[in-house]
């Protein structure tokens, strides 16, 4: 693509402007995106290996494992080329890809996995981030290279027969349903669970004494627990996935680990909303990639980017890096662009453009926590537009799985203690975020910026963004941040705006509901340096409150 050049060009830009953004004066100035490497693409020989003549039957019975097995291994050994699916119901156990094999399915190829999990083997992976054991997935490959899933047909992962329910999450007559089906009930017989040995490893993981070995043999009495991935591809190169719809989920969707040049185009994930841990694609410790035109309706986070968890991440040290994500919608997801919170081998040099996110949870979702560790720098975000969110618009947040700072009905509006610790190498860093052109009608709350009191976000710019949320903006233990343009049409207006313990904040031409109670409130001792310009406070019963510990010089409002 001429879009993907080189990055040295703008990593030569990027490293110019660090003068700028050290300076405690100066919040973060928009730069321009930066160019990426291009994707190395794949490329097959014209033979065709149809699945048929190696025994296949599209029965819906005949499990076609070998016959798979033995139609890529027929491709690969032959030089490459294209395994073909051809119409029908193919019921089969695990699929496993090899060098230079495009496996392509039909218009209207249904490749149903196997509920009999005793086709799953135990096998040495990982999971969100850490080495263990689980069932082996459904689609795999490990260390191949030019590899590929085309075609519009569809796999189903059986999910359903892996997955805990909640009773929250269904109706009624759904819940009976599902309890007639089989499994067991936890004792408050508000959890399902699909085995026995299902409930066994949730109650243990769920206590904080999972078993910890990297034996397979230690885990055969609870199989059902250790949920695969559905397609898992660890230190492959060069990979396409085209056009095919994903669905039904045991666990995570799509799961490229360690892996370079990934073009995903055109790929449907399907999930119910129920389905726990059920991301659309996880790119984690990835460089190099386009994720283009992709529909997402999972039950759990949407466009995700991970990099390891903790120790073991840091350990690993592979970011992932040089991404460019487009053209793609979010459903009913958790959050629709996610960053984390898994993320401790880093993540830099990310584009997200052109992006549609309706009814989730979150909508751009940049979470860590304390132990992770890991530096997430250089995401660039432009053009993105959202309706009906749950939760917030835009996310920022390092204290991931807190106390909500936003109070909620009856609590107190103070800020929530929260004591500084000493820095190390699990502290996470956030820096240099640039996000315009965003456009979000209905959510919570429009922006959420929260900190730690020993690493603050930093270095952030948002410029014409428009939402329309019940609260407006809270921004806590931040640095250097930039909102220009920005209109916070908010239900809540006490205040519109909350900045706490922040400082080198900068408020340019913000617009909000005309007769809100309150403009901006500021407050904590170690506030510094807010500006508020270019806005009309007439529009506001009060424009400016300020706390306790707060200098009147602490704040600056200057009306053009």
């Amino acid at each position: 693509m001429k879009q993907l050049l080189t990055l040295s060009g703008a990593l030569l830009a990027l490293a110019a402007l660090q003068p700028a953004w050290s300076q405690a004066s100066r919040p973060a100035q928009p730069v321009a995106m930066p160019i990426l490497p291009a994707v190395r693409q794949v490329q097959f020989k014209a033979d065709t290996f149809d699945l048929r003549k190696y025994g296949a039957v599209a029965d819906g019975q005949t499990l076609n494992t070998q016959a798979f097995q033995k139609a890529i291994a027929a491709c690969a050994q032959g030089g490459g080329g294209t395994v073909l699916v051809p119409t029908g119901l193919w019921l089969t156990g695990p699929i496993v890809l090899q060098n230079n094999v495009n496996l392509h399915l039909a218009t209207g190829a249904l490749v149903q996995f196997t509920a009999d999990h005793s086709q799953y083997p135990l096998v040495k992976t990982t999971w969100e981030g850490e080495d263990a054991i689980r069932s082996q997935a459904p689609l795999s490959a490990t260390d191949a290279r030019n590899i590929a899933i085309t075609g519009k047909g569809t796999f189903d992962g059986a999910g359903d027969t892996w997955r805990p329910v909640k009773k929250s999450k269904l109706n009624e007559g759904e819940w009976k349903k599902l309890v007639a089906s089989g499994g067991v009930l936890n004792d408050k017989k508000d959890y399902w669970y699909p085995s026995a040995g299902s409930l066994k490893g949730n109650t243990l993981a769920a206590a904080g004494t999972p078993r910890k070995s990297m034996n397979p043999g230690d885990f055969d009495d609870m199989r059902d627990f250790l949920r695969p991935n559905m397609l898992s591809l660890t230190r492959c190169h060069q990979i396409l996935l085209e056009d095919f719809t994903i669905q039904n989920s045991p666990a995570w969707t799509i799961h490229p680990l360690l892996c370079e040049d990934i073009t995903v185009r055109r790929v449907t994930a399907r999930n119910p909303w129920y389905g726990q841990n059920t991301d659309a694609i996880d790119l984690e410790s990835c460089r190099n990639g386009l994720v283009d035109g992709c529909t997402f309706d999972v039950g759990d986070d949407g466009l995700c980017i991970k990099s390891g968890r903790d120790a073991e991440g840091r350990k690993r040290g592979v970011p992932t890096e040089n991404f460019l994500i487009q053209n793609c919608k979010v459903y009913h997801a958790h959050g629709g662009f996610v960053i984390g919170s898994e993320m401790s081998g880093g993540v830099r040099n990310m584009i997200v453009r052109n992006c549609s996110f309706q009814g989730t949870d979150v909508g751009l979702r940049f979470k860590t926590a304390r132990g992770r560790g890991g530096m997430v720098e250089n995401i660039f975000v432009d053009g993105i537009t959202m309706t009906d969110i749950a939760g917030q618009a835009i996310l920022f947040d390092m204290y991931y799985m807190a106390k909500d700072p936003v109070p909620q009905a009856g609590e107190s509006s103070a800020p929530p203690v929260i004591a500084a610790q000493p820095l190390n190498e699990g502290t996470p860093q956030f820096q240099h975020f640039y996000i315009k052109n965003v456009v979000c009608k209905g959510a919570e709350t429009g922006v959420l910026v929260r900190g730690l009191p020993e690493m603050s976000i930093k270095d952030i710019s948002l410029e014409n963004v428009f939402i329309e949320a019940n609260k407006g903006l809270l921004c806590q233990e931040a640095e250097n941040i930039r909102f220009k343009n920005v209109t916070l049409l908010s239900t809540d207006t006490q205040p519109v705006l909350e900045v706490q313990n922040s400082k080198n904040i900068s408020l340019d031409n913000i617009h909000y509901t005309n007769g809100a109670t309150l403009l901006l409130r500021v407050s904590g001792d170690r506030t510094q340096d807010i500006r508020l310009t270019n806005t009309n406070t007439k529009l506001a019963k009060k424009s400016v409150e300020l706390g306790d510990k707060v200098s009147k010089k602490t704040v600056q409002v200057a009306v053009n």
